[in-house]
């Protein structure tokens, strides 16, 4: 079993790629999960002279970069080019950015079997993963999963398990690790109050059994990312606080 440690940057919102590298370090993390967003430094209209920055910063912090979190949503309503062009635009600045993947959403009831079906030559081509999050429409690991395999193809297109959306929406963490099998792309540990209450707190501190997921895992491989949602709930904790609670949980479980 082979863990990685990494963070979100959504938990650090604004604050530039170089002290966001510093705190993942600071904390034991190998990696650094970059939203792609465009109020942050990392973003679709960045120019290849600036990707190539932020690459040389977290080279030079011995920091890989773990996943380029999008949003891209693969089963949007409406047409499908805008979605298959946001998502070659992930994929490309991946590969320049040497990511292994990119997250992208759910997002409806669209047709995400054409559109991920017409970039799956460029993920081959770049060597990136696109991970479909448990997230929005399709919650749940089964209902992620139905959105990725028919290609039979975990390498390509896989499943991002978000701790808190299967468990909030009733499947707990055994059925999802076993309906993705070898989908199972990624993992981002995060908590929350309660099924009905999503604000976030530390790991640990909330309602989310991380304790089955840690268990779980003990025989997978992959990245594990800290998911802080400081973004979207600026009043809660700096990302320091849940951080040094995932390190903890990452210690008890990658370790034994």
């Amino acid at each position: 079993m082979a863990w990685r440690f990494a963070v979100s940057t959504l938990g650090m919102p604004g604050v530039p790629v170089r002290e966001a590298a510093r705190t993942a370090l600071a904390h034991g993390c190998a990696g650094l999960e970059l939203r792609v967003h465009p109020a942050e430094e990392v973003h679709l209209g960045l120019s290849g002279r600036a990707v190539d920055g932020v690459r040389s910063v977290l080279d030079g912090e011995g920091l890989a970069v773990s996943c380029l979190a999008g949003y891209a949503k693969v089963a949007a309503p409406g047409a499908d080019e805008p979605v298959i062009d946001e998502l070659k635009a992930l994929i490309g600045l991946a590969h320049r950015m040497g990511a292994p993947s990119v997250r992208v959403f759910p997002g409806g009831d669209g047709d995400a079997q054409r559109r991920i079906g017409a970039v799956l030559g460029d993920l081959r081509d770049a060597g990136v993963r696109l991970l479909v999050e448990t997230h929005d429409s399709h919650p749940t690991g089964a209902a992620a999963l139905g959105l990725v395999a028919g290609f039979g193809a975990p390498d390509l297109a896989a499943v991002l398990w978000d701790a808190v959306h299967p468990w909030r929406a009733g499947e707990e963490p055994g059925v999802t690790k076993e309906v993705l099998g070898p989908y199972l792309g990624y993992f981002q540990v995060k908590d929350a109050v309660s099924r009905q209450d999503a604000t976030p707190v530390p790991p640990g501190a909330g309602a989310v059994p991380l304790g089955d997921c840690g268990e779980l895992l003990r025989s997978w491989s992959g990245w594990v990312s800290l998911e802080w949602e400081k973004a979207w709930y600026p009043a809660i904790a700096p990302v320091d606080v849940p951080l040094r609670a995932a390190a903890a949980w990452f210690g008890r479980y990658a370790s034994a």
